[in-house]
């Protein structure tokens, strides 16, 4: 029998601080996060972001997803 392993969500310093709200709403919205993460949820509604979905992103949203990932952009599209 295959153990599944559960997720967990770590929050970089800095990650919101393009939050526009309170800190009473970034509290909730932290523990959104992590309760969907620690259930399952999180993952089961994911949706892959594949070439087409990333082709149709904004010059903006793409480098806000690299920085993100600590990558520059160029490496996280696939060559076709």
């Amino acid at each position: 029998m295959t153990k599944k392993i559960k997720s967990k969500v770590i929050f970089k310093p800095g990650c919101f601080d393009n939050f526009d709200g309170t800190q009473e709403e970034l509290d909730e919205l932290v523990a959104m996060i992590t309760t969907m993460a620690e259930s399952g949820e999180l993952e089961a509604n994911a949706t892959e972001l594949d070439d087409d979905a990333w082709d149709e992103l904004s010059e903006e949203e793409k480098q806000i997803l690299s920085e993100a990932l600590d990558k520059p952009v160029d490496t996280l599209r696939r060559l076709n």
